[in-house]
């Protein structure tokens, strides 16, 4: 069987993993390798030898599929990524157009559209269903009602949302600032900004504001 592109699978769940992979072989691609998480994908992958798509789980430890997406947009932008994953709601899909996912499906659909998001995004770049469009149309629609959550996820910055991650995490604010490599004043003022975004006012709404929003898994 000819060979249409290759592909890497990112997904911490090894046996589904493993059936994706044989999955993806019987539909004519081959497989350059698997991997746990992104971290592990940035350790095992080699730049001479980019993989056409990336198959991309979103909930996975150490590094997740939104900074795996952003990670690869910034250095490989080439490399088409198609998020696969059980989560259904507008941020997260959303989240992860905006970090650079060209294809968004579900781990429950048919094989068959597993083989037609593949072949769109070889051929055309890019793969958006009837589930991820009216998605789309449901947010741009309401976008401009007041307290939407989309319209707050996607006016955040790079740096505001790594911040909100660690406020999920027992770090204190100047611990956080060392892990930003910044000072704690510039801590602080992230901590105000989003305050006055997010319309909360302590530490606890802002870790309740990255939970239901998929900033971070719990």
């Amino acid at each position: 069987m000819p060979v249409n592109g290759n592909i890497v699978l990112i997904d911490d769940h090894v046996l589904l993993r493993s059936s994706l992979a044989n999955l993806v072989k019987d539909l004519g691609y081959a497989v350059l390798f698997e991997a746990d998480n992104g971290q592990d994908f940035i350790n095992k992958l080699k730049p001479r030898f980019l993989p056409d798509i990336v198959l991309l789980d979103i909930n996975m430890p150490v590094m997740d599929g939104y900074e795996t997406a952003a990670w690869l947009k910034k250095y490989h932008p080439t490399v088409k990524i198609l998020a696969l994953t059980m989560n259904d709601n507008e941020n997260a899909i959303i989240q992860m157009l905006k970090a650079g996912a060209v294809g968004y499906i579900l781990k429950d659909t048919d094989p068959g559209e597993l083989k037609t998001a593949l072949n769109a995004l070889i051929k055309k770049g890019f793969y958006y269903n009837d589930m991820v469009t009216g998605k789309l149309v449901h947010a741009v629609n309401h976008f401009n009602e007041q307290g939407n959550p989309i319209k707050d996820v996607l006016q955040l910055t790079d740096r505001e949302r790594e911040f909100l991650k660690l406020v999920c995490t027992e770090l204190t604010y100047k611990e956080i600032a060392e892990k930003m490599n910044v000072s704690p004043r510039t801590v602080d003022g992230y901590r105000d900004t989003l305050f006055e975004k997010l319309n909360v006012k302590t530490r606890v709404g802002l870790a309740m504001y990255a939970i239901r929003n998929n900033i971070v898994q719990v």
